[in-house]
């Protein structure tokens, strides 16, 4: 079976990583730990690694459902235990009454540190709290290291796991019709807006899908994609549902509320 065929052509390198990992583990009887992989990321590797014999594999982020998770692929005759995805819970509080903080504030406080996106898991910021799921090996550097955020002085400290908070993302569904899975036509009925100037913002870089940004109008989605507009939050295409009489592609979308 030729996996390649299943994905997008931009996503050949993580194919072939996976398969590298698959090949070490088989060859050297010794477990892989990845770092921290987006949902996509995640399906990739439980497409390929789904029906191989002698191995196992598992992915954990701190609890079910978190979003970005490490991955462990091991000889089938190991035990997994959730220790082993050497996870750290960081946490620490800050005065909403003199500075409001969003996600990206703190995203941001991060990567000018040097710390890549990949030794991070979930990020969470509410009610004057900021948790975040690392790599255990990088968070004694945080600890040191990350001390203010835009004009908040912060201390993180390690907590248990079971103190990670729930996400309070909410999302919108709604079932429409759409000419094409384009990106850009996705974006005009999703954000409401003119297919204009979706193709500005796209362009113009502020487009993700699946965590990557995408500069073509044109791409085309797929079911389980998740977009996100700069400015404007997350959505998603929950399910596509097939055609109309009239050609057209009866979907389901979701934005985050």
């Amino acid at each position: 079976m030729d996996i390649y065929q299943h994905f997008r052509e931009e996503e050949r390198p993580f194919i072939d990583q996976v398969l590298s990992w698959r090949e070490d583990v088989e060859l050297k009887y010794q477990r892989k730990l990845s770092d921290f992989l987006d949902p996509r990321e995640q399906l990739i590797l439980r497409t390929i690694l789904g029906n191989t014999p002698d191995l196992i594999y598992g992915l954990s982020g701190g609890k079910e459902n978190t979003e970005r998770k490490r991955a462990i692929i091991a000889p089938e005759y190991e035990v997994i235990d959730e220790e082993d995805y050497q996870l750290a819970l960081l946490e620490a509080t800050y005065l909403t009454k003199f500075v409001t903080l969003e996600h990206r504030d703190v995203l941001g406080a991060f990567m000018s540190l040097g710390i890549k996106r990949e030794k991070l898991g979930d990020l969470i910021v509410q009610d004057g709290k900021i948790q975040i799921v690392a790599a255990s090996e990088i968070s004694d550097y945080i600890k040191m290291n990350l001390t203010g955020v835009k004009k908040s002085s912060v201390q993180f400290e390690e907590k248990p796991m079971s103190h990670l908070l729930e996400n309070s993302n909410e999302w919108s569904k709604k079932e429409t019709t759409v000419s094409s899975l384009r990106l850009d036509v996705l974006l005009k009925e999703i954000y409401g807006m003119s297919r204009k100037k979706a193709v500005m913002h796209i362009e113009a870089k502020h487009v993700k899908v699946n965590f990557r940004v995408v500069e073509n109008p044109a791409f085309l989605l797929e079911e389980g994609d998740l977009m996100s507009l700069r400015g404007k939050g997350r959505s998603r295409l929950e399910e596509v549902q097939g055609k109309t009489k009239k050609e057209k592609y009866k979907v389901t979308t979701g934005k985050l509320i």
